[in-house]
C-alpha cells in the first residue's frame, strides 16, 4: 500500500493558497519527498506526516520552484532527530546544485547521499519500491520523468508448507522466492508460490512537453501525476513556447498510456481556481482529479 499527499500544486511562484511543487509518498513507515519548492516545509507541517522518516528526496529538475526548498527541508529532517542517511536523486548536475544550495546549512547529523540519474536509469529507491526514469527536457534543461513500481509477492501456500512439515522460520524466505536447505534437503520455493500478482505503480511528469516516450514510460500505471500548467487550449502556443502541458494534453497522456487515474497539478498563477476545470478534465479522461494542497490518495494492491 502506498499513500500520496500533495503538498503544493503551484508553478513558478507561490500564492497565498497555493504552495509550490511538492508531493509526499508514504510506504510503510518510510517517506519519500518528490520535489520541494520554496516553503515546502511549511506545507508539510500543515498535514502532520512528519520529517524524521523522510529517507529519500527526488528532484525532477533544477528550477527553483522544484528545488529551492531543499535547505529548509533538510534542516527540518535534522531537527526532527533523524540520524539515518538521506538520499537525494536528481538529473544531471544535481550534485553541483545541491552543494551550492547547502552552503547556507553545510552540516547535518545524518549522511547525505546525492545520486545523479540519467536516461533509462532504474533501481530500488526505498524498501521494495522500484524507480525508473527517462530524461526529457525543458528549454535545454535536463528533466526527469519518473515511474515507481511496488511489486507484490506471489501468494504463499501456507497449507502445503505446513502439510510438508516445512519449518515456519523458513516460510519468509520461500515466500520471497528463495530456495532453502533444511537438514540437507533443498526445498524449492516454486512448490509453494502461486502465479505472479499485479503490483502498484504510479508516474510523475512535469515541466516538459508530451512525447511518445512518456506514453511508454507511464504505460499501465495505476496513477499518473501530471502537470497541467495551462488549463485552457487557448494557451497552447504559450505552453509550446515555455515547454509545459495544457490540460487536454495531460488527459491525452493518461488515456494513451492506459493509466488507471490522473491527478493534475503544477498550475499557473494565471488560473485562480483550478478546481473549476475538473468537469472539463473529466470529459476528456473520466478518472481525473484536480490536485490541491492536502489532496491525498491511497494505492492498494487489487483484491483477489
Amino acid at each position: 500500500m502506498i499513500d500520496l499527499l500533495l503538498l503544493g500544486n503551484g508553478s513558478m511562484q507561490p500564492l497565498p493558497d497555493r504552495w509550490l511543487s511538492s508531493l509526499m509518498i508514504r510506504l510503510g513507515s518510510d517517506l519519500i519527498l518528490f520535489d520541494c519548492g520554496e516553503g515546502t516545509q511549511i506545507a508539510a507541517r500543515s498535514f502532520g506526516w512528519g520529517f524524521k522518516r523522510i529517507g529519500a528526496i527526488c528532484i525532477s529538475h533544477h528550477h527553483a520552484d522544484h528545488i529551492a526548498g531543499l535547505p529548509g527541508i533538510l534542516m527540518c529532517i535534522a531537527n526532527a532527530g533523524r540520524r539515518e542517511p538521506v538520499a537525494i536523486y536528481g538529473p544531471r548536475d544535481i550534485m553541483r546544485i545541491v552543494q551550492n544550495l547547502l552552503v547556507i546549512c553545510p552540516r547535518f547529523p545524518f549522511e547525505l547521499h546525492v545520486a545523479e540519474l540519467v536516461d533509462g536509469d532504474s533501481g530500488v529507491i526505498l524498501g521494495d519500491l522500484n524507480l525508473r526514469v527517462i530524461e526529457v527536457s525543458q528549454r535545454g534543461l535536463p528533466v526527469l520523468a519518473w515511474r515507481f513500481d511496488l511489486p507484490r509477492q506471489p501468494r504463499f501456500d501456507r497449507a502445503a508448507a505446513e502439510t510438508d512439515g516445512v519449518p515456519r522460520n523458513q516460510w519468509s524466505a520461500l515466500q520471497k522466492g528463495h530456495d532453502v536447505v533444511v537438514e540437507g534437503e533443498t526445498i524449492h520455493a516454486s512448490r509453494y508460490l502461486g502465479p505472479p500478482r499485479p503490483g502498484i505503480s504510479f508516474g510523475i511528469v512535469t515541466d516538459t512537453r508530451p512525447s511518445p516516450r512518456l506514453v511508454e514510460l507511464m504505460a499501465g500505471v495505476d496513477l499518473l501525476v501530471s502537470e497541467a500548467t495551462f488549463l485552457e487550449d487557448a494557451d497552447l502556443d504559450k505552453a509550446i513556447q515555455v515547454e509545459h502541458f495544457v490540460l487536454s494534453e495531460s488527459c491525452a497522456l493518461a488515456r494513451d498510456a492506459g493509466a488507471g487515474s490522473l491527478m493534475l497539478t503544477h498550475f499557473s498563477a494565471a488560473y485562480p481556481d483550478p478546481l473549476a476545470y475538473e468537469s472539463t478534465a473529466r470529459s476528456l479522461f473520466p478518472h481525473t482529479e484536480i490536485g490541491y494542497s492536502g489532496w491525498q490518495t491511497t494505492l492498494a494492491f487489487p483484491n483477489e
